[in-house]
């Protein structure tokens, strides 16, 4: 198995990559969302927009996405999700919601220039929003919540005083990930999809691989992960990173072919961090026989209905809409403070989906996952991650 380097932060962050969403369409909540969701595009205001405007109260929050927007059904929709829970617990805040048309870092942070002035706090889920650190500086009575990335360093400065930057354990949910699948598979072989490698899919990749080999040493089985050479990443460094990668976020087809692929290799269980591309994977596993997938994100369990069966085996967490919410009552609270934080499963950050009717692990899996889960919240498993310095197939925690 590959060695992952360790390499300096600011390399990544000065880098022009945009990143959409991790993982795949999540239908739930969509409806819910409805009558608080405004866009930039048709002038309109919701009601609580024009509640907050009239009476000077509460706060001015607005969400800056990628083109797929707040109803995405996953990784912006989660993050909204968040903004939509402070809304319920405080009335007289508004929200504002803006799609960032290319997704490209420039446009993307010339977007959050164009309204900074307007909103007490801009909310910018992904990796192309690095960027912001500039318009932080000019703007120092706003706060920003970053999602999936540290600012960019500006002048040897890598925190803000006015930006809470949250990334995400990713590896640890894709450690999740990678054990459901060794012990519920059937052909021993399974894979995992991505986007684009960018640090959050790797990690997922990482994970994954990480519990594959977690479960072959402590009970003694012989599972394979698949790699397709055609469809390795190469990621920010430039380094090949095997796996499977679709090599968009929305590419539905290509990701129906990568998915057909894995399942004439064998492969029985997916794991799909690929956005709209892993909605290709989906209808892959649906049209094949015995085949499950395993979600990312968000629950998607919905989303794996077909027929009266369901191809989703359990989906993987990472918990945006609660931090956002944290982070938000913090603003409220006068308890905000500019930093960059790497959440975890010790702030129940990261996880997987063990609630009975959302997913179809063996009783016997959920109580090895959640043997797991302790000792990896107590630090006892550190997973691969893209930039940690260790490899999946040598991690502490890992039994010998």
């Amino acid at each position: 198995m590959k060695r992952r380097k360790l390499l300096a932060l600011v390399c990544i962050m000065s880098l022009t990559a945009a990143l959409f969403t991790g993982c795949g369409k999540k239908g739930n909540n969509a409806e819910d969302n409805k009558g608080n969701q405004t866009e930039n595009t048709d002038g309109k205001q919701a009601e609580t927009e024009n509640k907050g405007t009239e009476t000077g109260k509460g706060l001015k929050i607005a969400i800056v996405t990628s083109p797929s927007g707040v109803d995405d059904g996953s990784f912006n929709q989660d993050n909204y999700n968040g903004i939509l829970n402070f809304i319920k617990n405080n009335p007289d805040a508004t929200v504002k919601t803006v799609k960032e048309p290319t997704g490209d870092p420039t446009a993307a942070v010339q977007a959050v220039a164009d309204i900074v002035a307007g909103y007490d706090i801009i909310i910018t889920p992904g990796f192309q929003f690095a960027g912001i650190s500039t318009i932080a500086g000019d703007n120092p009575g706003s706060k920003f919540i970053l999602i999936d990335s540290n600012p960019q360093e500006i002048d040897g400065v890598t925190e803000f005083d006015n930006i809470y930057a949250m990334t995400f354990a990713e590896e640890e949910s894709g450690f999740f990930a990678g054990m459901a699948a060794a012990l519920e598979t059937n052909t021993g072989k399974v894979a995992v999809v991505n986007g684009v490698a960018y640090p959050s899919n790797v990690n997922y990749q990482y994970g994954f691989e990480s519990g594959v080999n977690y479960v072959n040493a402590k009970y003694d089985k012989k599972v394979e992960f698949v790699e397709l050479p055609a469809y390795a990443g190469t990621d920010v460094t430039g380094a090949n990173v095997g796996g499977n990668y679709v090599g968009t976020f929305a590419d539905e087809p290509t990701g129906k072919v990568v998915g057909n692929a894995l399942i004439n290799e064998g492969v029985d269980i997916m794991f799909v961090a690929a956005g709209g591309s892993g909605n290709g994977v989906f209808t892959a596993a649906k049209e094949a026989k015995g085949v499950k997938v395993i979600g990312c994100d968000v629950d998607q369990f919905d989303d794996g209905k077909n027929g009266s069966e369901n191809v989703i085996l359990t989906s993987v967490l990472k918990v945006m809409s609660l931090n956002v919410e944290r982070a938000l009552n913090d603003v409220k609270d006068g308890t905000f403070k500019g930093q960059n934080v790497l959440l975890k499963a010790d702030t129940d950050s990261t996880g997987f989906v063990s609630a009975k009717g959302r997913q179809q692990l063996s009783e016997d899996s959920i109580a090895k996952m959640s043997e797991a889960y302790k000792l990896l919240q107590a630090g006892e498993i550190v997973p691969a991650a893209n930039f940690n310095g260790i490899s999946s197939d040598s991690f502490p925690g890992l039994p010998e």
